[in-house]
């Protein structure tokens, strides 16, 4: 008999949902000399001229930008801007607290990132150590360790194929053979109704879609300073694309920390009766 633990998996989006804003306005748009709204008007501006993926010509502006400013655009350098990212309240004593829980109801926790940002930012932050994996854009590197050209572009579609991984346990971004082969959902290492998907805007759509669709929780976020903003997360309950709506406040006794252990209670309750069924089909009482 299979005494493997069941693995819940908490999957995030970043940007928005475990720290306000956007984290290239942390560090790397003020060392270029431009405002947030510069930056952003003309990457978007780049992508409609020449109809262009925003992600990636968000990547590429960075690129032009730290070129023009001389500034070299390296691991390290992203991953030094990661060290002056801020977080949501309770962010940092988050992630111990759901794995005591967890673990309390015989559960592996596992938690995920999958983000639009950037990957080598989001490795230099003191919760990346926190991640099973983290899945978010990244660059190539030249001989001299500097950044030439985008190695992956996580857009609101392609951010799909990360949770198809998660599901099948594969970690790798380049592999395209794994992610494709047939495996029973019961035999996957992270089952979807086993999900949780944390996000806070419109390129998490598809994921939060596609997770409660499959039987898992979706959970829009908004920050508890912007009203306007619990609106828009508001609109996803209403149509059918996310399951509950919360600030993004993770100190113990909030709202989603009750949340994420009602719905660990859930699947703990869930797997309990299925088992109970189990038996009863090997050993019938009645």
């Amino acid at each position: 008999m299979d005494n493997k633990p069941v693995t819940i998996a908490l999957i995030y989006d970043f940007d928005g949902t475990l720290a306000p804003g956007n984290m290239q306005e942390y560090e790397f748009i003020p060392a270029v000399g431009k405002s947030s709204a510069e930056f952003w008007e003309e990457s978007n501006r780049i992508a409609e001229k020449q109809d262009a993926d925003p992600i990636l010509a968000y990547m590429a502006k960075m690129i032009e930008c730290a070129r023009r400013k001389n500034l070299p655009l390296k691991r390290e350098t992203f991953r030094e801007s990661g060290r002056h990212i801020t977080y949501y309240a309770g962010v940092r004593e988050w992630f111990s607290r759901i794995n005591a829980y967890g673990a309390s109801k015989g559960f592996e926790i596992q938690h995920y990132i999958n983000s639009s940002g950037i990957k080598e930012i989001i490795e230099g932050t003191d919760i990346a150590h926190e991640f099973k994996n983290i899945y978010a854009c990244s660059f190539l590197y030249d001989e001299s360790g500097a950044a030439y050209w985008p190695a992956v572009g996580v857009n609101y579609t392609n951010k799909t194929q990360f949770i198809y991984k998660i599901n099948k346990g594969i970690e790798s971004v380049s592999d395209s053979t794994l992610v494709n082969r047939y495996l029973e959902e019961e035999k996957r290492p992270v089952q979807f109704k086993h999900m949780i998907y944390i996000g806070d805007g419109t390129t998490d759509i598809p994921c939060m879609r596609l997770v409660k669709s499959q039987g898992g929780h979706s959970i829009a976020v908004y920050d508890p300073q912007d009203r306007r903003a619990f609106d828009a997360m508001r609109q996803l309950i209403d149509e059918g694309r996310a399951t509950y709506v919360c600030p993004a406040d993770y100190t113990e006794g909030g709202e989603i920390d009750k949340l994420v252990k009602t719905i660990i209670d859930k699947i703990y309750t869930d797997n309990k009766i299925k088992r109970m069924a189990e038996s009863l089909k090997v050993n019938p009482t009645c």
